[in-house]
């Protein structure tokens, strides 16, 4: 039976974007209903126990430019931990040839390290122009935009190594593209919104510490005052905009009418929800030209953390090699060992292609190849699927095709009457990590504040 209840406002989505909004709402006295399509709430984060071996299967690290995220952690009584970083990291040249390292850059040839030295200095000077929040106000944003992140990279340079190394931070990294596919205006935003493109080449800087608990914790913390007001396994149907400026938030469990819904799912999504009238033109359009990445997130755990009896630190980069990052991921107070690897895009799409036994055998082959045999036999192994997952359809988040920021990205964020939306997505400052999630939630609660006054 669908109950019909009345609130201020309804947020759509139970992940850190929602709940801020809602937990911001509440605490100026205003009502809300959150409705969450999983059986959970956190979103895109997600904490399991599989196999005995506790895994963060979403988002989990924390940088220190995530003010948002680290004042809430303090509010929350939430305590963090430093990643391991410990010994020598390993690269793998183009020509598989590993290497042992413990400076900042890859210790590739000399002319390519200069090259990258380079390339990292001018990203970082157009980055400094860009306001994260608005990256289309930039005077060169359409030039920028209409081309790839490739293209853009070998205008620069000849170097190929120096090219791929550079384009791995941003591609198979963050946005979990190919490079070609993605304009170099939306390179230098996600760069943008971690402070610089130096920050983002930084692991002990971008990846800094972990949540003790696991990231989801966050989600739970928020979400516990709220109570019964979280329905979950509700996914919403129809938005409908009533006369007078009113909505009425249909899901499969619960009927909601306010006077204001945030919206705070991936923008993917939006378009499961109809809309009574539908939405203008120009959002129908948007939406279209916002499309997720795609990444394998791999966790296995052995018994030990044998790569740092070996001196390693667990991290390891390879711009051509099939798992392009893997780092030491161990739990806080854990005496086992666990590997978090990473495989982006293209190489995402050969791996699903193949059936589990033969992706595992070929993922364990490639973290052997950074950290030795012994990779290759772990007592729990895990692979994160996100597009899998109906209710997200990919990972980390949404960015736009060629040519799609400087075209849509001034109606981001921008109401349609009473619908409001929020999600990291659609961040600057910290876009595509939980820190624009809290901004943007935060962002749209204080918007349907300021429409009541």
């Amino acid at each position: 039976m669908n109950t019909v209840i009345e609130r201020d406002a309804v947020v759509v989505g139970a992940g850190p974007a929602g709940l801020m909004a809602a937990r911001t709402l509440v605490a100026a006295g205003r009502s809300v209903a959150v409705l969450e399509a999983r059986d959970r709430v956190g979103g895109r984060t997600w904490s399991e126990v599989i196999d005995g071996a506790f895994l963060e299967i979403g988002g989990q690290w924390v940088s220190p430019d995530q003010t948002a995220l680290r004042g809430l952690l303090d509010e929350l009584g939430l305590e963090t931990y430093p990643r391991f970083r410990d010994g020598d990291a390993v690269y793998l040249a183009p020509d598989g040839t590993r290497i042992r390292y413990q400076d900042a850059t890859f210790p590739a040839g000399e002319r390519t390290v200069a090259e990258i030295a380079r390339l990292t200095v001018l990203l970082d000077e157009l980055v400094a122009d860009i306001d994260p929040d608005a990256p289309w106000k930039h005077p060169r944003a359409r030039e920028l935009d209409t081309i790839s992140f490739h293209r853009w990279l070998r205008e620069q340079s000849t170097d190929e190594e120096a090219c791929d190394a550079v384009g791995l931070f941003i591609a198979g990294g963050m946005l979990t593209k190919p490079a070609h596919s993605f304009s170099a205006l939306q390179a230098l935003l996600m760069a943008a919104s971690a402070g610089s493109f130096s920050h983002l080449t930084d692991e002990n800087f971008i990846l800094d510490r972990r949540v003790v608990g696991g990231m989801q914790s966050v989600s739970l913390a928020m979400a516990g005052p709220l109570g019964a007001d979280v329905h979950l396994a509700s996914p919403v149907r129809t938005i409908r905009r009533e006369a007078g400026g009113a909505v009425t938030v249909i899901s499969d469990t619960v009927t909601v009418r306010a006077k204001h819904v945030i919206v705070a799912v991936p923008p993917p999504l939006f378009s499961r929800i109809s809309y009574e009238p539908p939405l203008p033109r120009r959002q129908h359009q948007m939406h279209q030209h916002l499309s997720m990445g795609l990444v394998i997130k791999v966790h296995a755990v052995y018994d030990t953390p044998f790569w740092r009896a070996d001196g390693l630190s667990g991290t390891g980069f390879g711009s051509r090699s099939l798992v392009q990052e893997v780092y030491d991921n161990t739990n806080h107070g854990d005496t086992r060992g666990t590997l978090v690897a990473f495989v982006a895009d293209e190489k995402a799409d050969q791996l699903f292609a193949l059936d589990a036994d033969e992706r595992r055998k070929h993922i364990l082959a490639s973290i052997a190849d950074f950290l030795g045999e012994q990779a290759l036999t772990p007592a729990v192994y895990y692979e994160s699927d996100w597009a899998s997952e109906e209710w997200t359809r990919g990972a980390y988040g949404a960015s736009f095709d060629l040519g799609g920021l400087t075209r849509y990205g001034p109606d981001l964020r921008a109401p349609v009457g009473p619908i409001h939306w929020a999600c990291s997505d659609l961040a600057g400052a910290g876009f595509q990590h939980v820190d624009g999630a809290l901004r943007m939630g935060r962002a749209a609660a204080e918007a349907v504040l300021a429409a009541e006054d």
